[in-house]
């Protein structure tokens, strides 16, 4: 059974820093994309971050350009967001999406979410 355990949200002062974690716990995958997303009040969900499978071509949504940094650790099945000076408009629930691939057929999954807020 594949489980997506996320930590490392929290409270923190504007231009502070977190580190999110997602560590994706099972057997029988290989991994592919990996993503991070989020979603504010009254908000749609949107994609922040990602890492490729393979070669891991990474992509940043233009609000997080040189603030956040993704990575990802194979041997541990993980993947990260460093998040650097974060604003207050960074404040939301943060998703880690991992797409894997079985024998047999392949699925995506999400984390249960861990909460960002940045207070002013």
């Amino acid at each position: 059974q594949v489980q997506l355990v996320e930590s490392g949200g929290g409270l923190v002062q504007a231009g502070g820093s977190l580190r999110l974690s997602c560590v994706v716990s099972g057997s029988g995958f290989s991994i592919g994309f990996q993503g991070w997303y989020r979603q504010a009040p009254g908000k749609q969900r949107e994609l922040v971050a990602s890492i490729a499978g393979g070669a891991g071509a990474i992509y940043y949504a233009d609000f997080v350009k040189g603030r956040f940094t993704i990575s990802r650790d194979n041997a541990e099945n993980a993947v990260y967001l460093q998040m650097n000076g974060l604003e207050p408009e960074d404040t939301a629930v943060y998703y880690c999406y991992v797409h894997l691939r079985f024998q047999a057929f392949t699925d995506s999954y999400w984390g249960q979410g861990t909460q960002v807020t940045v207070s002013s």
